[in-house]
């Protein structure tokens, strides 16, 4: 098992609060993956609000794939929240560039048009600030943290 999961070497120096919080967005991004995988709709429709009607079959093939994603995503951040701690801050750095994409594109590049956003795109805005905060928190090193 040490061959697929290595000792740890290098100690987390950040806010003690940073990977705990990793792991709360973690279990945020496996559980919508193990809907987008497993509800027949992939959650398009019963908590998206979709329209399936037309491309229904590609629409939740689509948040199946992405549902997939989620699942490797979120056990990785994980297992970096609870094992791999000095990879905390490059974790939050790449959640705050994905959730900035997400963010951009849907409500400036592409927005849907319609006026409805799915739950997501509002807790995107949300976390936006969170990770940011967490990543500065992350970054800095607390009293008596070993150099």
């Amino acid at each position: 098992m040490s061959a697929l999961l290595p000792a740890p070497t290098i100690p987390y120096q950040g806010h003690k609060a940073c990977p705990p919080f990793l792991a709360f967005l973690a279990l945020g991004t496996i559980v919508p993956g193990l809907i987008h995988s497993f509800l027949p709709d992939g959650g398009a429709g019963s908590i998206a609000g979709l329209d399936l009607s037309a491309g229904g079959p590609v629409i939740i093939g689509t948040f199946a794939w992405a549902g997939a994603t989620q699942i490797a995503y979120g056990t990785l951040m994980l297992l970096v929240a609870l094992r791999y701690r000095a990879l905390v801050p490059l974790f939050f750095l790449i959640i705050l560039m994905e959730r900035s994409l997400i963010a951009l594109n849907t409500w400036v590049l592409k927005p849907a048009g319609t006026g409805h956003h799915p739950p997501e795109a509002y807790a995107t805005l949300a976390l936006l600030p969170l990770v940011a905060a967490a990543l500065y928190f992350s970054l800095k090193r607390r009293a008596g943290a070993a150099p």
